[in-house]
């Protein structure tokens, strides 16, 4: 039996076609992965499955094959997504009402009012009291599942990334959804999380291949960028490269044609690699005059202290997110720093680049200068680079900003481009994006690109100035495999040649870079709730 069938249709948004043809079909039985490159048509395709981001399928005119539609899940759908989790935080950003509240915080959406709205039978109105149904949750299965009973309370947008996701999860399970559609499942997520996230798909999907599914158990849809972390449930593959479908079949075949492609790419690795190198030296030294001060600045303060914090603690109410924290970064000291989702990775970074108020009431020094005592944020962002969630949903608010202009952001610190752009300037950012990979799209805008090509465009930014400090929260998060060991190979070059001192935040200990010599671990639920390791 059929559940979705696709002949002969196209997927649009409100600015015209996007895949122009597309024909599937998902049976009973059937465990499907979407993958594909960056911007390749993957997010265009789960978009559509599940009516986020504006996407639809629309049926296209032929004689030769009869176009039709047909998903038997309707409008019973529910997407977990880094590009949902980021639309969400938008929203929240969007709504935001501080300026009119008593004492100047709102909060937004908790996970519990985000959570219960979506229950049928549930009635949320703003400024009253929670109905007694958004308080049983608490006890689901579900919630439990997610690991979000500490959370439920909390603002969406004082979440991590890891924390969100697994809330959106939660409400997927809950509202009682026939399909979930696990776009990057496990991006962000900690060991433990990913482990909790695996044994569930695991066992959904054994249930739906064997026909044992009851009407409360949801089908699911995976969509991943990376085969190494596909589940071994998985079936089926449907493939998709350049706005159309390239693979289509079983599981065993796609695998086939990953070892062919492999050796042929392996064939020629190493010379792509010293190809990129070598352009990469070639930019720097094009773009030199646009950079964060001179080679000879950069060797006389090698030793230099560029953060210090002493005895730092961050939290609200009983809630302690750092405590007691002293730490010293010097100048090419590169560090990773990692820890369990809601450990405060993030929080300790914001103190850093100033996104986080509680820096004020601490003893944190920047580039020798005391937070607090006169600096303005520009002294502040004008040494660093910076790649983050944060980063990315406030440049997703200026979402028609072109690809040229996102660059040359970079060297002038802001979000958006205000005033034109210098020609000094727009040549550099054109050398940048043809480095990226995105030569010849400098006109297109930054909304209108996939999760992961974002994500790659912002790194360039963070890059393109050669700051003091390139602070890379999750740098990786969206990209596609290639994309990722690019990504991957740019840092390390930038951590062997000096130009940049790099804060690094990755879960995936594949991502660590063999330059960071030293670790700061942060253990929310220890005494100390931090531990600094020295390779």
């Amino acid at each position: 039996m059929s559940l979705i069938k696709i002949s002969n249709c196209r997927i649009e948004n409100a600015t015209g076609t996007v895949v122009p043809n597309v024909s599937w079909e998902m049976k009973e039985g059937e465990a499907w992965l979407v993958i594909g490159p960056n911007g390749g048509g993957k997010a265009d395709f789960v978009n559509a499955i599940s009516g986020a981001a504006g996407m639809k399928f629309s049926v296209n005119g032929s004689e030769k094959e009869q176009p039709f539609f047909c998903n038997t899940f309707e409008n019973s759908v529910e997407l977990v997504s880094l590009e949902r989790a980021a639309r969400l935080i938008q929203e929240e950003r969007e709504n935001d009402e501080s300026d009119y509240v008593e004492g100047g915080v709102d909060i937004g959406r908790t996970g519990r009012v985000f959570i219960a709205e979506s229950i049928p039978g549930i009635t949320i109105k703003k400024n009253q009291p929670l109905p007694p149904e958004a308080y049983s949750i608490d006890e689901s299965d579900a919630v439990k599942l997610c690991g979000i009973q500490k959370i439920l309370d909390r603002g969406l947008k004082y979440m991590s990334t890891g924390e969100i996701r697994r809330t959106l999860l939660a409400r997927g399970l809950i509202n009682g959804k026939k399909l979930l559609v696990l776009s990057d499942p496990f991006a962000g997520l900690d060991a433990e999380s990913r482990k909790i996230l695996l044994d569930f798909f695991t066992d959904a999907v054994e249930k739906q291949t064997s026909g044992s599914c009851t009407s409360k158990d949801p089908s699911i849809i995976l969509g991943m960028e990376r085969w190494h972390e596909i589940p071994d449930s998985i079936t089926h593959v449907l493939e998709f490269k350049d706005k159309k479908i390239s693979f289509c079949g079983l599981r065993s075949d796609y695998e086939k044609i990953l070892a062919e492609r492999h050796e042929e790419k392996a064939a020629g690795e190493d010379a792509a690699r010293k190809d990129f190198e070598n352009e990469l030296s070639q930019t720097y030294a094009d773009t030199e005059v646009l950079q964060n001060g001179s080679d000879e600045d950069k060797e006389e303060n090698k030793s230099e202290v560029l953060i210090q914090m002493n005895d730092v603690n961050v939290g609200w109410g009983d809630h302690h997110v750092l405590r007691n924290l002293n730490w010293t970064l010097h100048k090419n000291e590169h560090w990773l720093i990692r820890g369990p989702n809601g450990s405060g990775k993030t929080t300790f970074l914001e103190l850093i680049t100033g996104d986080n108020g509680q820096v004020y009431s601490n003893d944190v020094w920047l580039f020798g200068r005391k937070r607090g005592t006169g600096e303005s944020i520009w002294e502040i962002k004008e040494k660093l680079g910076i790649v983050s969630y944060r980063m990315h949903v406030e440049y997703r608010m200026v979402g028609n900003t072109s690809l040229r202009d996102v660059i040359v952001s970079g060297f002038r610190d802001s979000i958006g481009l205000y005033g034109a752009a210098t020609d000094m300037e727009s040549a550099a950012a054109m050398k940048w994006l043809r480095l990226g990979g995105f030569a010849g799209r400098e006109s297109v805008t930054f909304g209108s690109l996939s999760y992961g090509e974002q994500r790659a465009i912002l790194i360039l930014r963070s890059a393109v100035k050669c700051p003091e400090i390139l602070i890379l929260d999750e740098p990786c998060h969206g990209l596609d495999e290639d994309y990722r060991e690019k990504i991957l190979h740019l840092l390390e070059i930038i951590g062997q040649n000096g130009t940049s001192t790099m804060l690094h935040v990755t879960h995936d200990p594949a991502e660590k870079l063999s330059c960071e010599k030293h670790i700061l671990e942060l253990h929310p639920d220890e005494d100390p709730m931090f531990k600094i390791i020295a390779e």
